[in-house]
């Protein structure tokens, strides 16, 4: 009798270390998936800062404000892609053994770097920028010449209409490619939450 009690008292304290073990995992992976969530707050941020950035840029024309800003915006994409890819690592690891928490994150990294090219390709007109008129003579107030006015071939016309065509076209492209991208960013974070949820439930 004495036997079977040390095999129940062994058994129900390595159930309890497995028990222990598990709600231990589960908390790490809650916060895993949590401070993944911070890090796609990071680069909504990253992008809203890129936006306002680019809508100075062509309001001023300031490239070299600009350029750091996008220097700066670029350290930042790194960094959050470094850490997801860590992230990614952790659960590919027999510790953690969750593949598909690792998929779900190479997935939403994908998407991420699919919209980061779309979205530099759609800011990738500087012709666009609004002129400014520093170096404009002005003759009366109201009133100037303008630097920037030159004469317009039919054939030069012509050409810069294409052009225009050109990159109308490929800006609805892009911006369509960064809607399907969100859309798809958002339907896998979605399934983050999910996870969250569920693990906080158990």
């Amino acid at each position: 009798m004495e036997d079977f009690e040390k095999k129940v008292s062994i058994k129900d304290s390595m159930e309890i270390e497995q028990e222990n073990s598990n709600c231990s995992k589960r908390n790490e992976i809650l916060n895993l998936l949590r401070k993944f969530l911070e890090i796609q707050q990071r680069r909504a941020q990253a992008y809203s800062k890129l936006k306002t950035g680019f809508s100075e840029y062509m309001k001023s024309g300031g490239e070299l404000a600009y350029q750091q800003l996008c220097s700066e915006i670029t350290v930042e994409f790194n960094d959050c892609s470094k850490q997801v890819l860590e992230m990614e690592s952790l659960f590919l690891n027999p510790d953690y053994c969750r593949v598909d928490l690792a998929e779900l994150l190479r997935a939403i990294q994908t998407q991420e770097k699919q919209k980061l090219h779309l979205v530099l390709k759609k800011a990738g007109c500087p012709s666009e920028r609004l002129m400014n008129h520093e170096n404009c003579s002005f003759k009366k107030p109201m009133e100037h010449e303008c630097v920037h006015l030159q004469e317009i071939t039919e054939a030069a016309g012509t050409e810069e209409a294409e052009l225009n065509a050109e990159y109308d076209n490929a800006l609805k492209e892009a911006i369509r490619g960064v809607q399907d991208a969100v859309t798809a960013i958002n339907e896998h974070l979605e399934e983050v939450r999910y996870e969250i949820a569920a693990l906080e439930t158990e």
